[in-house]
């Protein structure tokens, strides 16, 4: 069973995440918004200010997978999305993929007013 931890309170990352539990196979995802509770993190020793900030998942043997690997995770068992996951792990698209998705994810933490709590002033 993989395990998601996304943001919920996220416009964007709702949308996404409900598109892919629409289309993900049964008996493969948890999914645990931890915008709106953040216990299940204690399981994988992870804040809700990390989990709020980028993407997390963890596969099967319980591995964590962080920001553009968790989404290779994901994309990996979802129909339709197997090539971009090979395409994702390539060394020079996945580099470039780490660096947009990290300016993105900090861009959008700073912008959301329910990450303001974890921002220092």
């Amino acid at each position: 069973m993989i395990s998601v931890f996304f943001d919920g309170k996220c416009g964007l990352c709702s949308k996404e995440i409900r598109y892919y539990r629409k289309i993900a196979p049964s008996g493969i995802f948890t999914w645990h918004d931890v915008a709106s509770d953040p216990s299940p993190l204690d399981k994988i020793a992870v804040t809700q200010e990390d989990a709020l900030r980028r993407l997390h998942a963890t596969d099967s043997s319980g591995k964590l997978h962080k920001g553009v690997d968790a989404f290779i995770l994901i994309w990996k068992e979802l129909r339709g999305w197997y090539f971009l996951s090979l395409v994702a792990r390539l060394p020079i698209i996945k580099q470039i993929a780490h660096l947009a998705y990290n300016l993105f994810a900090d861009y959008r933490f700073k912008k959301l007013p329910h990450c303001q709590v974890f921002i220092d002033n």
